[in-house]
């Protein structure tokens, strides 16, 4: 069992966005930026495109109503997206507000956020999605 399906099944606490029956979307603990946020299938795939088309389909819809909640909730000129898929064997997408390409550059230093403003950035965004 990953990570993220311990983090789904609720066995580890995380800064939870929204869920539905097939996917699950959280904030990254290791943010790039403020607002960064991971969506994952709760279908446990290591590798996201190994899943089948519609499922794939599905989650891709998932993320654009998660990182249209994102730019209302956190000051960003867009939401970058990023498939990379080593760091747990859990398909995700991550979701990044940007205001600069350099904001999606994976070797920056992540923020370091105390709970308070996380659980506000995290409530922000709940309030935000549709």
């Amino acid at each position: 069992m990953t990570i993220f399906s311990r983090i789904i099944a609720g066995e580890i606490p995380c800064y939870k966005i929204a869920e539905n029956d097939r996917f699950f979307a959280f904030l990254d603990i290791n943010p790039m930026t403020e607002g960064h946020t991971l969506v994952i299938p709760k279908l446990e795939e290591d590798y996201l495109f190994n899943l089948d088309d519609e499922l794939l389909s599905e989650m891709i819809v998932f993320s654009k109503k998660i990182a249209k909640a994102i730019e209302k909730s956190v000051s960003c000129i867009r939401v970058g997206v990023a498939v990379i898929g080593l760091e747990v064997p859990h398909a995700h997408i991550h979701l990044i507000p940007i205001s600069k390409e350099s904001d999606m550059n994976f070797k920056n230093p992540k923020l370091k956020l105390p709970v308070e403003k996380m659980n506000e950035i995290a409530s922000k965004i709940r309030n935000n999605f549709l």
